[in-house]
């Protein structure tokens, strides 16, 4: 991601991906390899097509209170996207000038789990009497930035954590990250030939020792076949639950997009593309399988490459 003109808009971006490339050694191995291959010239060429965020639908938090740090930022809320297996809701954001990237936000419909699993969410969360985003001076962004990082409820025990995970992953893991940065993408198609196709990025990300999402495919093809997106495994990482104990859970990962010229500008040439000639917007069913990325079954993959 570039962070040059040290905006408000940047300085939160930075505060937020900071942390998470420095947990993620995934981002440094494909921005360094992508380096060597001649893709890029430094890390900051990548342009991030959009970054993720999962919530938790309950009183004083979810989507209603992250997106008003978007929404003053100048994010456009767009499209809604319901997925009925997962039990989540989502919006996309975007961006106020398009060097920046997009927002994606899911929330958990806590109100239709079961009633233990409610109760342990209940449990971390029912103190938030008040939305935290209304404290924040949403003109700081150094006060903005370290929000995304600060803890909102304290470390759960690790029982209560493996009973998330039991009936949502995507609890378990909010419950345990917080708002911590879910993935960053890489948009492959602004990468030079031939590796600006999901096809032969996916081939170069392999061969460099990335595990990818095999959940719809490693490739998903929105239904216009416009819009195509991967994403690499999340590593397991060292966490710390309540009273001490550890156990190794998935961390963030990284997604991959490519978006093609839409109908209407299908002949126009390479070099005279922007972004406003692309399909926009994301696609549920490719979404739906990008969750997954946390998930044990994917999750597992790793662990056996590694042994």
């Amino acid at each position: 991601m570039k962070f040059a003109d040290n905006t408000p808009l940047e300085i939160i971006l930075k505060s937020i991906f900071d942390p998470y490339k420095k947990s993620m050694a995934d981002v440094e191995l494909i921005s360094r390899a992508m380096v060597k291959k001649g893709l890029i010239s430094k890390e900051e060429d990548i342009i991030n097509d959009h970054i993720a965020f999962r919530t938790l639908g309950v009183p004083n938090l979810g989507i209603a209170s992250l997106e008003k740090i978007f929404l003053a930022l100048g994010y456009q809320r767009m499209e809604a996207y319901y997925f009925e297996e997962k039990k989540l809701d989502a919006y996309w954001y975007a961006p106020p000038k398009p060097e920046y990237p997009r927002i994606f936000v899911s929330e958990l419909r806590v109100h239709e789990l079961s009633s233990s699993v409610q109760s342990v969410i209940k449990k971390y969360t029912e103190h938030i009497n008040a939305d935290p985003v209304d404290s924040l001076n949403l003109n700081n962004p150094v006060e903005v930035g370290q929000f995304f990082n600060r803890p909102l409820w304290e470390v759960p025990s690790l029982d209560e954590f493996l009973e998330l995970a039991k009936e949502t992953e995507y609890a378990a893991w909010v419950i345990y990250n917080r708002y911590y940065l879910n993935h960053y993408t890489i948009s492959v198609h602004a990468l030079p030939e031939p590796y600006n196709t999901m096809k032969e990025f996916n081939s170069f990300l392999e061969e460099i020792g990335i595990v990818l999402n095999t959940a719809g495919g490693k490739i998903k093809i929105s239904k216009d076949g416009l819009l195509k997106q991967s994403s690499s495994v999340a590593k397991m990482v060292n966490a710390t639950f309540a009273h001490g104990e550890q156990m190794k859970i998935a961390g963030s990962y990284v997604e991959f997009a490519e978006r093609l010229p839409l109908p209407e500008f299908k002949n126009l040439e390479k070099n005279l593309l922007k972004r406003e000639h692309l399909r926009e917007g994301f696609e549920s069913a490719n979404a739906d399988k990008i969750f997954e990325s946390t998930y044990t079954e994917q999750v597992q993959k790793i662990v056996k490459s590694c042994s």
